[in-house]
């Protein structure tokens, strides 16, 4: 069989969730099933994947689905805490006293304080947080979560403390063949490293300053009375504004500290300057943009966590800080577990784990309850019952709500997770190929010869829209990305940065992260409809990329200590 039909082949699954989920608006509860089985049949046949290589790496992504499940019902769990302690009520009164704007909360709320989430916990975390508070702070649920995905880019890179430039690139790539290459010239691996990181936080700082305006006016185009761009423009110059007071600090931070902070000092430092600017009215657009009244909106728009007002009335008044406290409480915790050693190394002593399922080498996964987001914001829970003073008959109402939620994300996610995990274990095969995703990226390079630069990003969020995380994606392309470069004769270390700032774009439209962020609103079963608005930015993200890289190459001549 040529490679050109076994590039197809391997697309097919990709092609085939397309399809159902975005070009017959099918749901993912009914697609993903069908998705799954076809990964399996092309894994089993035109790879000559062992039927347990298979089944091994269906009950990896089972174990992983437990994972993610976690994780949601935490956040969730967490929101429908603060609708019965009157935390919610509070939260929105406190916008009051910063803007009514919509735009305006969702440049803070979603952008500054998701960026936040991202740094310090990622996988998926910031729209599993932020999306349930948008929709109790009043937004459509639907808008929530594509918000919430859009979220997913710029900071992400540096998501998880560095984890997808750490673990990701770093185990991604050949470090010991890498690293003699290195000495031989005289250079070391912590300079090449650092080099990547740089590329990466500079990439990311440059498209990423338009993110916040292209997320606003996404959302007002889609989710407004009058479905208007121009609305959204309105708010340029304080999107714009917000964007830089990420960014600047974000590439500061990537180029002189490396990858862990990025994310997390940017957000602090957006949100330390925008919050008292949008309060003084700096740069804020004249006039004041809002959803449609709630009555109007479509059922699309609407998931079962709609958060209404009568459902809060009557709790105890609180300050607005105190309903804040357990969110503060949330990023504190996350960012103490992941590097403050000795918390980090109790946290992750309990872990749940199979090795080489099923006799099959390098197939295993692992849940690790507390160290995952879905742990820490249990901890936070429990903090919030207390600070709240919290009755047991309300936590228990948040419990039961919140397990009825749950439900519907395990159906989707126990067929989406293991079709990620058999494309991404096909390499081990009987026909003696590549694996599936790599297949796919060298089909691209072949076809695209010396322009290949500009596909480069989109081979990383291939990865991404696979593997849902941009990590994953490293581990499978970084190497890849690396040798396409050095047969080009082109900087290896930008080549991989692409990479990474790609895998970070695709996080926006990749399946399973839609479904989890949707399973937060209870919006299951309109995954197509996110992804259908999260395109375009994504398509941003990756054109802009795309152009940069062509320029950093063939005009600016960026090299490395490989060239």
């Amino acid at each position: 069989m040529n490679e050109t039909i076994l590039a197809l082949l391997a697309f097919l699954p990709l092609l085939l969730a397309g399809i159902l989920l975005i070009g017959f608006k099918i749901p993912a509860k009914i697609a993903m099933p069908i998705v799954f089985l076809a990964a399996a049949i092309i894994g089993l046949t035109a790879w000559d994947m062992s039927f347990s290589r298979v089944a091994a790496s269906t009950i990896q992504g089972l174990i992983q689905t437990a994972g993610l499940l976690w994780i949601i019902f935490g956040a969730i769990l967490l929101l429908n805490t603060l609708k019965h302690s009157g935390g919610i009520t509070a939260i929105r009164n406190g916008f009051s006293g910063i803007s009514p704007d919509r735009r305006v909360q969702a440049l803070i709320v979603a952008w500054l304080f998701g960026c936040f989430i991202e740094g310090a916990s990622g996988f998926g975390t910031p729209a599993a947080v932020a999306a349930p508070l948008m929709v109790a702070l009043g937004f459509p649920a639907l808008a929530a979560v594509v918000v919430g995905m859009m979220i997913q880019s710029t900071p992400v890179s540096f998501g998880a403390v560095g984890t997808p430039i750490v673990v990701g690139v770093g185990s991604g790539l050949d470090r010991a063949g890498i690293s003699a290459e290195l000495d031989s010239v005289g250079s070391s691996w912590d300079v090449f490293f650092q080099l990547v990181t740089s590329e990466v936080a500079i990439t990311h700082g440059i498209v990423g300053i338009l993110m916040p305006l292209i997320l606003v006016t996404v959302m007002v185009r889609f989710f407004g009375a009058n479905k208007s761009w121009k609305e959204g423009l309105s708010i340029t110059p304080f999107a714009i504004f917000t964007g830089i007071c990420f960014v600047v600090p974000y590439m500061l931070v990537g180029v002189l500290l490396g990858p862990e902070f990025p994310s997390m000092i940017g957000a602090m430092v957006g949100l330390a300057i925008v919050v008292p600017a949008a309060k003084r009215g700096f740069l804020m657009p004249k006039d004041t943009w809002d959803f449609p009244e709630s009555s109007s909106w479509p059922d699309e728009w609407i998931g079962n966590l709609q958060i209404k007002l009568e459902d809060v009335v009557g709790r105890a008044p609180m300050s607005t800080f105190k309903g804040w406290v357990p969110y503060v409480l949330l990023a504190l915790f996350l960012v103490a577990s992941r590097t403050i050693e000795p918390l980090r190394n109790a946290l992750t002593s309990i872990n749940l784990s199979w090795n080489n399922i099923l006799g099959e080498a390098g197939v295993s996964g692992g849940v690790q309850p507390l160290y995952l987001p879905g742990g820490i914001i249990i901890a936070v829970v429990i903090v919030t019952y207390f600070l709240h003073r919290m009755n047991p008959q309300k936590i228990s109402a948040a419990v039961s709500e919140s397990t009825k939620t749950i439900f519907g994300a395990g159906f989707v996610l126990i067929f989406t997770v293991p079709m990620v995990r058999i494309l991404i274990n096909s390499g081990v095969n009987g026909a003696d190929l590549v694996s599936m995703p790599v297949m796919m990226a060298q089909a691209v390079a072949d076809s695209v010869g010396g322009i290949y630069p500009f596909f480069a990003p989109a081979v990383g969020a291939m990865g991404a829209f696979i593997a849902g995380s941009n990590t994953v994606s490293n581990l499978m392309l970084a190497e890849f990305q690396f040798s396409v470069a050095e047969t080009l004769g082109l900087s290896t270390a930008m080549m991989v940065a692409l990479q990474a700032v790609g895998a970070a774009a695709g996080n926006m439209i990749a399946i399973h992260n839609v479904v989890a962020a949707s399973a937060t609103v209870g919006l299951l079963g309109r995954e197509g409809a996110t992804i259908r608005k999260t395109i375009l930015p994504t398509l941003y993200y990756l054109i802009f990329t795309g152009i940069i890289a062509l320029v950093a190459f063939y005009v600016i001549g960026v090299t490395d200590p490989l060239m």
